[in-house]
């Protein structure tokens, strides 16, 4: 699901101390940089929105949080 990384997202981020990345998953696998069930991993890293803000979120139907 992709949703827009805009000023209303980024302040519920704050306020709700929300975790969407697989950096936080448990499915991801930090030494291995991947992902247990083998989905691509890039456009749900963290990097992927701080670097460009203009890009939608794509949230992963598999996160797990930690």
């Amino acid at each position: 699901m992709k949703f827009p990384y805009d000023e209303r997202f980024r302040e519920e981020r704050k306020r709700f101390a929300l975790r969407y990345n697989c950096e936080v998953c448990a499915l991801f696998d930090p030494q291995r940089q991947t992902c247990a069930h083998g989905f691509p991993t890039h456009e749900h890293r963290r990097s992927y929105c701080i670097d460009d803000p203009t890009r939608p979120l794509a949230f992963c139907k598999e996160f797990e949080l930690i």
